[in-house]
């Protein structure tokens, strides 16, 4: 089961590629520490010889209270992310929240983010799409993973096809999140590359009243059971002290917990490719927008 490749200079992601990794804070919070953060994901990744793009975003419109810092700002946002870019050569992933910062964002951006909330916003993805950069949505908690093709459909009718589709957890009551790993190997069967974000589906939206609450401790466990399903790649928010981080701080990872996992998931993904390329899946349920992937047939 292959999915489309999606080139950016020089880093290939999906298809056959190996495993890559989307990491960096949950926003930018000034110049120093995102451009710190990215100077020392970069010195990880490349010791362990993994592809990244660095995330950070400019401006987080979801915020549980109003009065909870929101980031730089676009333009100030934006400079520091260019800055990040100059310095360390990584590519850049942001969010966009309307369809008027798509084109000014994609000046600096290699690939354009589409937040899960907002992944049903037509608008918005056609704006993305049309920008011709990589478009990566996240799956909203409220979809089942073959509703993911209405979502692809509306990229690809701007003839834009990089595409890359991020599962962040299902909402489950209140406060919750839950995964089923079904969903991943599910959309990958749509034909793009899947991103498993292990950081956000340990989150417990509005958990905390005035911010949302989260549980680092099994990001690893559930890292590991979704690159076992498949995915092509990673995401992960991480910071040099989460404690203290003005965003998402209980579900991001710690830097220094980064090259362990990292490493682990690399072996993990090597191990599983050969048998993955000989998996066999009914994608009619898919078609169908069903979440599962497997239906008996009449005489079974």
């Amino acid at each position: 089961m292959k999915t489309r490749e999606i080139v950016l200079k020089d880093l290939r992601l999906g298809g056959e590629n190996p495993l890559f990794l989307i990491a960096g804070p949950c926003v930018v919070e000034g110049p120093e520490i995102t451009l710190d953060t990215a100077r020392q994901l970069k010195q990880i990744c490349g010791a362990v010889k993994m592809p990244l793009v660095f995330k950070a975003s400019f401006d987080k419109a979801n915020r549980s209270s109003a009065t909870s810092f929101r980031g730089q700002g676009m333009k100030e946002g934006l400079d520091v992310l260019a800055q990040v870019k100059r310095e360390t050569g990584l590519p850049i992933l942001t969010d966009i929240h309307e369809p008027q910062q798509a084109d000014p964002v994609a000046e600096v951006a290699d690939i354009l983010q589409i937040p899960a909330m907002l992944c049903r916003q037509t608008d918005l993805l056609i704006a993305a799409g049309e920008t011709g950069k990589p478009v990566n949505v996240k799956k909203g908690q409220f979809l089942a993973p073959g509703d993911m093709r209405n979502v692809i459909d509306k990229i690809k009718s701007t003839d834009n096809e990089d595409i890359l589709l991020t599962e962040r957890g299902t909402t489950f009551g209140y406060h919750y999140l839950v995964n089923d790993m079904r969903a991943l190997p599910s959309m990958r069967m749509l034909g793009y590359p899947v991103v498993y974000d292990g950081t956000h589906s340990v989150q417990l939206p509005g958990g905390m009243g005035d911010r949302s609450g989260g549980d680092r401790q099994f990001v690893p466990a559930l890292c590991r059971a979704a690159v076992a399903t498949g995915v092509d790649g990673v995401f992960l928010e991480c910071h040099p002290d989460p404690d203290n981080a003005r965003s998402d701080g209980p579900n991001m990872l710690r830097l220094e917990e980064l090259p362990r996992l990292l490493e682990l998931l690399q072996r993990l993904h090597k191990e599983v490719r050969a048998y993955l390329e000989a998996e066999q899946f009914d994608p009619r349920p898919i078609r169908a927008g069903m979440g599962h992937t497997l239906i008996r047939r009449v005489g079974e």
